[in-house]
C-alpha cells in the first residue's frame, strides 16, 4: 500500500483524463502478460534450468488475439490487427470508466506513475534481451560458406543486411552494448529521459532498416517505440521549456511514499529479481551459447569434409548432364558446412525462404536462418542411413 506526494498539486482537466484512460488501458493490455497462451507456454519451462530460448520468448512478449502462435517452440509476435481490437478494448473501457470516474488529480498522478514503471520494466526486458544477442555477435553471425558462394543478386535484402552485420562483429557487439545500456538506465527514473532518447535513436532505426530491408521485426520493434514515446514525453515539456524557451521549468518529484516499509522492500526485491533473472543470468545463457556456435546453425559436427566443390560431370538416371545444362536437375557446384547441411546450386534458380522474425529453435531441423532469403541454393541435412551411406533431407522452413 503506498501514498504519494508532491512538491506541487498538479491539474488534471477533463479532456486529459479522458486520453489517459485510454491510453492507460491500451498501454496495460499491450505490455501487461495478458494472453494465456504465453501463460502455457511458461507453464513448460523447467525453471531449474531455464534456456537462452525461454528467457528470450519471456522477453518477447506480445498480445495476439488475432494472429496465432506458429507451430514449434516459436511463440509467436502480434500485428497491427491485434493492436486496432486492443485500441476498440480500450475504447469501450475508456467510456465505461467516465461514466463513474470520481478520480482525483492525485490519484491520477499515482495511476501515471505506476504505469511508467510498467513500460520502463517492459521496455528494458525487450532491449536487453536483443542487447545480449548482438553484444555476444549471435543474431547476425558471419556469412557461410554456402553465403560466399552465392550470387549477390540471389540473396533477399534482409540477407544481405543480416551478413553485412555478421562480416563486423565488433560493431554488432558495440550495437548490443547501447541497447543493454538503455535498458540499464531504464532501472532508475533519473536516466528514463537519456534511457528513452537512446532507445528511439537506436529502435527507431531498426524500425526503418526493416521496412526498407523487408525484415520481420517491423511489428516487434514499433512495438517497443510505443513504449519510448509515452516515457519521453513525461519528461519532453519540462525540457523544452528549459532548453528552447530558456524559462526555469518545474522539476518532477512525483514518487510514492509507502506506509510501510513492505512497499519499499517489495519493491527493491522486484527490481533486484529482474537483474539477475534478465541481466545476470541472461546474459550468462547468451554467453554460454555463443562459446557453443550459437543458435542460427546446427551444433552438430558435419559428417563429410567441409568445402567447396565444383561438379565437372553429374550422371542422372545414366545419363550424363552437361555442365552448361539449363536443367534444375543438374548440379553446379556443392558446398559442405562444418555441421551437417549440404547446399547445392543448380543452374535454375528458387524462390527464397523470406522467414526472417528472430526465433531461437531448440531443435537444429528448425532452424532456418542459413537458407532463409537464398534464391541460388538448395540446402539438405545430411544424416546416416541403415546402409552406411547418407541420407540428403531437404531444409524446409
Amino acid at each position: 500500500m503506498a501514498n504519494s506526494t508532491t512538491e506541487k498539486p498538479s491539474y488534471w482537466s477533463s479532456f486529459e483524463k479522458i486520453i489517459f484512460r485510454f491510453f492507460l488501458i491500451y498501454l496495460l493490455l499491450q505490455a501487461l502478460p495478458l494472453d494465456w497462451k504465453y501463460w502455457a507456454n511458461i507453464f513448460k519451462i523447467d525453471w531449474f534450468h531455464p534456456t537462452l530460448t525461454d528467457l528470450f520468448n519471456i522477453s518477447r512478449y506480445t498480445p495476439q488475439l488475432l494472429s496465432s502462435y506458429m507451430a514449434g517452440d516459436y511463440w509467436g509476435l502480434n500485428t497491427f490487427a491485434d493492436w486496432s481490437i486492443l485500441a476498440l478494448i480500450a475504447l469501450i473501457g475508456t467510456l465505461a470508466w467516465s461514466g463513474f470516474d470520481r478520480g482525483t488529480p492525485r490519484a491520477y498522478d499515482r495511476w501515471y506513475y505506476f504505469l511508467r514503471v510498467i513500460l520502463r520494466y517492459r521496455l528494458a526486458l525487450g532491449v536487453i534481451a536483443y542487447g545480449y544477442l548482438k553484444l555476444f555477435p549471435l543474431q547476425s553471425p558471419p556469412p557461410t560458406l554456402s553465403d560466399l558462394n552465392t550470387p549477390y543478386g540471389d540473396l533477399s535484402a534482409w540477407k544481405i543486411f543480416s551478413l553485412s552485420l555478421g562480416v563486423a562483429p565488433s560493431f554488432e557487439s558495440f550495437l548490443g552494448f547501447v541497447e543493454i545500456l538503455a535498458g540499464l538506465l531504464l532501472l532508475y527514473r533519473k536516466t528514463v529521459f537519456i534511457a528513452t532518447f537512446i532507445i528511439l535513436s537506436f529502435t527507431g532505426n531498426v524500425f526503418l532498416s526493416n521496412l526498407a530491408y523487408e525484415g520481420g521485426e517491423a511489428t516487434y520493434s514499433l512495438y517497443l517505440i510505443q513504449f519510448a514515446l509515452v516515457l519521453l514525453a513525461y519528461d519532453a515539456p519540462r525540457l523544452y521549456t528549459l532548453l528552447t524557451l530558456e524559462r526555469a521549468a518545474v522539476p518532477a518529484r512525483f514518487k510514492p511514499e509507502y506506509v510501510t516499509n513492505y512497499g519499499s522492500i517489495g519493491r527493491m526485491v522486484l527490481k533486484l529479481g529482474f537483474l539477475l533473472f534478465f541481466v545476470v543470468l541472461y546474459g550468462q545463457r547468451a554467453y554460454t551459447q555463443y562459446r557453443m556456435g550459437g543458435y542460427q546453425f546446427s551444433s552438430r559436427s558435419g559428417l563429410l569434409r567441409e568445402g567447396f566443390y565444383d561438379v565437372s560431370s553429374f550422371v542422372y538416371d545414366g545419363k550424363e548432364l552437361p555442365y552448361v545444362s539449363k536443367s534444375s536437375l543438374r548440379w553446379r557446384n556443392v558446398v559442405v558446412e562444418k555441421w551437417p547441411t549440404l547446399s547445392i546450386q543448380t543452374a535454375v534458380g528458387l524462390k527464397p525462404d523470406t522467414h526472417n522474425v528472430e526465433v531461437i529453435h531448440r531443435n537444429d531441423e528448425a532452424k532456418a536462418y542459413e537458407f532463409a532469403g537464398n534464391g541460388a541454393r538448395r540446402y539438405y541435412r545430411c544424416e546416416k542411413n541403415d546402409g552406411g551411406g547418407l541420407t540428403l533431407n531437404p531444409h524446409k522452413p
